[in-house]
């Protein structure tokens, strides 16, 4: 009696856990969805160029956001049903599944602290790259997509050694609207981070600033 009692908690507690985990797995397949389709992330995507490297790690950390979160999502139903059967070898297939989530979270983490601000860099770059295109030609095509990004991220302007940036601003910015302005490193997002995926072809950076509030 006992021992059917212990195994009836063993159960519950397995299939507590795969509930968990599928929890987990939706969780990261939510984000990933966020970050391919999110206005901050995808308008920056948008104006990058085709070498750029932020298109490349916007749309690895998509593919492998969804490869995580399907793997998770089949691991906790396998482990599930497993449980509820008994079956040899539905539990393992389901710590297969858990393998290959693990193999693929260890190498995001460990670039996630060693290489931790290059997707802040790779969008300072792309959003130099658009606001110096302004500066030099204020009809450019760019006009519009760099008011979008100072619509978004609500800012206005840079703080810059490079010349002069007040131009810029009188015809980018709206007069009397109060822009919170903060630090280029905290337009990304902590968990597009831990996501993504070391590329080195960075575009040529003009220096280090600071967005503007106007």
């Amino acid at each position: 009696m006992g021992l059917r009692h212990g195994m009836r908690s063993t159960k519950c507690q397995l299939i507590a856990a795969s509930l968990c985990v599928m929890l987990l797995g939706l969780s990261i397949a939510t984000l990933s969805t966020v970050t391919r389709y999110g206005l901050h992330f995808s308008i920056i995507s948008n104006v990058a160029l085709e070498s750029s490297s932020y298109r490349a790690i916007h749309h690895t950390a998509f593919y492998v956001g969804v490869f995580l979160s399907m793997t998770l999502i089949l691991a906790a139903l396998l482990s599930a049903v497993a449980t509820v059967r008994e079956s040899r070898c539905l539990t393992v297939t389901a710590f297969f599944c858990f393998a290959l989530a693990f193999c693929g979270m260890i190498p995001a983490l460990c670039w996630r602290y060693m290489h931790n601000t290059e997707v802040e860099n790779s969008i300072l770059d792309v959003y130099d790259l658009v606001y110096e295109e302004v500066r030099r030609n204020g009809s450019s095509s760019k006009r519009h997509e760099l008011t979008r990004i100072h619509e978004v991220f609500l800012c206005c302007g840079k703080h810059s050694p490079l010349g002069d940036t007040a131009a810029v601003e009188r015809r980018m910015c709206r007069p009397g609207t109060a822009w919170a302005a903060g630090q280029v490193y905290g337009m990304v997002l902590t968990s597009f981070l831990w996501f993504s995926i070391h590329f080195s072809n960075n575009l040529d950076r003009k220096g280090k600033y600071t967005l503007r509030g106007s």
